[in-house]
């Protein structure tokens, strides 16, 4: 295990949030402005066609979380629903910002050896 696990862990998450009530077949205006939310972060995200992967210290990662639903709602949305998965790790650093990119890189570097063959 890392020595120095601080209070505030870094997350890596991915959430789906979802409008509710808003009388319109797209969400994509609510989405716009949750994608806002997070620019103004300064957290690393990545959008993708279900939904959000967000990284940074959990604290902040919630608070950004938080913020989209204050946002939606302000925008109109009388409910907003969400579906997070967060990972954690303690047991080797991870440097801000890299947490989706190498498990994704990890899995394309086992896929590149099978070509090699």
């Amino acid at each position: 295990m890392a020595a120095n696990i601080s209070n505030d862990l870094y997350a890596v998450a991915d959430f789906c949030l979802i409008p509710m009530g808003t009388g319109e077949p797209s969400v994509a205006e609510y989405i716009a402005e949750c994608e806002r939310v997070l620019k103004k972060s300064g957290l690393k995200h990545q959008l993708h066609g279900y939904g959000t992967n967000l990284e940074g210290p959990w604290s902040e990662v919630m608070k950004a979380i938080h913020d989209c639903h204050a946002a939606v709602h302000a925008k109109g949305a009388p409910r907003v629903a969400t579906d997070i998965r967060i990972g954690t790790r303690v047991d080797r650093e991870i440097a801000p910002g890299t947490g989706n990119e190498s498990k994704v890189k990890r899995v394309l570097d086992i896929l590149a050896k099978d070509e090699e063959l």
